[in-house]
């Protein structure tokens, strides 16, 4: 009698287990688990404002300007947008950002496949995922131990949640295919 106690609490507390843990997150290493737990941080505005409130995306606000994007960023939404940080534009060559800046339509291009029409994150991804941005070609969302990924870039474990829709940091410019 005891021994089938035991077996009840035991599987009882797995399927607990079960239920906190996501199936695809049981496979990783704990702080990559972590990870994928952290909350996002709540702002009141669009992620435009999340943007330029922030000093580290003054490179992508100063492109999105250039580009004529705000506007279309200010929307209803919801959109997701993985956000390269300056660091993440001062690994481009600077001949190489400069010939991208001042093409007003490769600009575009490279900031529209950073933005995905819809909610996405890492949070739910059980294998690599594929979301088509506004730019017409597709993104690739993966996790793995050392956390999420869009194509090969790394995401931080930290998004910003704004009224229109979320901002996931990432360390490299994506570059869609010319």
């Amino acid at each position: 009698m005891l021994r089938k106690m035991f077996i009840v609490v035991v599987l009882a507390g797995l399927a607990l287990g079960s239920l906190t843990t996501p199936a695809f997150a049981r496979g990783l290493t704990p702080e990559a688990r972590a990870c994928l737990r952290t909350p996002p941080v709540q702002f009141q505005g669009t992620i435009v404002d999340a943007a330029v409130a922030t000093p580290a995306f003054s490179t992508l606000v100063g492109a999105l300007q250039s580009a004529g994007l705000v506007s279309a960023l200010q929307g209803a939404g919801p959109f997701t947008v993985f956000a390269p940080t300056n660091d993440a534009f001062g690994k481009i060559p600077g001949p190489v950002l400069q010939s991208i800046v001042s093409n007003i339509p490769v600009l575009t291009a490279v900031l529209t496949y950073h933005v995905v029409p819809d909610s996405v994150g890492p949070r739910r991804t059980t294998k690599v995922r594929e979301f088509d941005t506004l730019q017409g070609q597709s993104l690739f969302l993966s996790v793995d131990d050392e956390g999420p990924r869009v194509n090969q870039s790394n995401m931080t474990c930290q998004a910003v949640k704004a009224t229109n829709g979320t901002i996931w940091i990432i360390d490299s410019v994506l570059l869609p295919q010319f």
